[in-house]
């Protein structure tokens, strides 16, 4: 699709006309990746975070959150407890925290994969090739760092440098594919000052940069922040301002599924969180393939605060499994096996609807 024609359909209004898109999508996403909901299950390792991050609440100068960091045996028992549960993957995720040195969590790594069959997903951050390297030779397989937006001037708005270090995530994934890890980028959806124009550029970078997962979420802002508290407000002109709703997040992901086909693509944990009832079925229906899970020990989740009322809010439990797999048969989908990566498959789906 061109980006006239992305742009169109992200301001599409027409209740028919998006009931198309999702039709559109959803077959796309059952003819290159199949039925299969690929669950991950997701470890919250620490709340640490060097970054300033204009929105979001483990930012390093909020003094009101108590900091945590688990335990080498805590993450080992939450990539034992996936495995249990049949989820293919462990995402290990956290703030930007240098006090996870490298050699500590190589050999986390690497005792996961000597000790069960999950694949190894991180997402920590923008930290140095030497860090990422070392990982990949640890055994981690996938990172996924999504760069937020394409716009430039938005983008250092939200995320002001680390000292003099400039922030290049693309540049970031490009060299994290050449290491050899799948590679996950992504963007939020309805920053202040974020454009129709910009968010259809975006779409067309995940194509571009083929990247193997793709995250897209609604833009929730915490109330500790610059943002939260409108001090960094910049919003485009009221008709071009994308809004964070669940309907236009779900409209970027039908259209992401159908210009990058094969790759894995998630319903967020912010998406379930702006629709608690429907908002994981709707991205399930409307391209989506992965679900995860949050396996972080309870005491520690309700600090990994990047906005509040965060969804997610389960208890991993033989009970809680058996449920999501009822709600996906359901839905017509089963629970994936293996690690899920991505499939890659030769053939065409098809043109885009019009």
């Amino acid at each position: 699709m061109s980006l006239d024609a992305l742009e169109g359909w992200l301001r599409e209004e027409d209740a028919s006309r998006l009931e198309h898109l999702w039709r559109e999508a959803d077959a796309v996403r059952r003819a290159n990746v199949g039925d299969e909901v690929h669950l991950r299950g997701l470890l919250e390792i620490s709340n640490y975070c060097a970054r300033e991050c204009g929105y979001c609440g483990i930012r390093h100068s909020n003094k009101k959150l108590a900091r945590y960091r688990m335990s080498a045996d805590e993450i080992l028992d939450g990539a034992r407890l996936a495995e249990k549960y049949g989820y293919g993957t462990v995402v290990v995720q956290g703030g930007e925290d240098y006090g996870i040195e490298r050699e500590w969590l190589a050999g986390i790594i690497r005792r996961i994969k000597a000790e069960t069959k999950v694949a190894v997903t991180l997402s920590l951050g923008e930290r140095p090739d030497e860090d990422l390297r070392s990982w990949r030779e640890a055994g981690a397989d996938r990172y996924l760092l999504r760069f937020e937006t394409s716009d430039p001037e938005v983008y250092a708005r939200i995320h002001p440098a680390l000292g003099a270090r400039p922030s290049d995530r693309l540049a970031i994934l490009k060299r994290l594919s050449e290491m050899g890890y799948e590679t996950g980028g992504g963007v939020m959806v309805g920053i202040p000052g974020q454009t129709y124009a910009s968010l259809a550029r975006d779409i067309t970078i995940f194509r571009e940069c083929d990247f193997d997962m793709v995250g897209v979420g609604p833009y929730i802002v915490h109330p500790d922040t610059p943002l939260g508290r409108g001090e960094w407000s910049a919003p485009a002109a009221p008709e071009n301002q994308v809004p964070n709703t669940e309907t236009m997040t779900c409209k970027v992901v039908a259209l992401t599924r159908i210009v990058c086909p094969e790759a894995n693509l998630p319903s967020t944990t912010a998406l379930a969180t702006v629709d608690k009832n429907h908002g994981r079925e709707h991205g399930l229906q409307r391209g989506a393939n992965v679900v995860m899970p949050n396996l972080t020990p309870l005491k520690y989740r309700c600090l990994y605060e990047i906005y509040p009322a965060k969804a997610g809010t389960e208890v991993a439990s033989d009970a809680f499994r058996s449920d999501l797999v009822g709600r996906l048969e359901q839905m017509g989908r089963v629970p994936g096996k293996g690690q899920g990566g991505r499939r890659r498959r030769d053939t065409s789906t098809g043109p885009a609807p019009h």
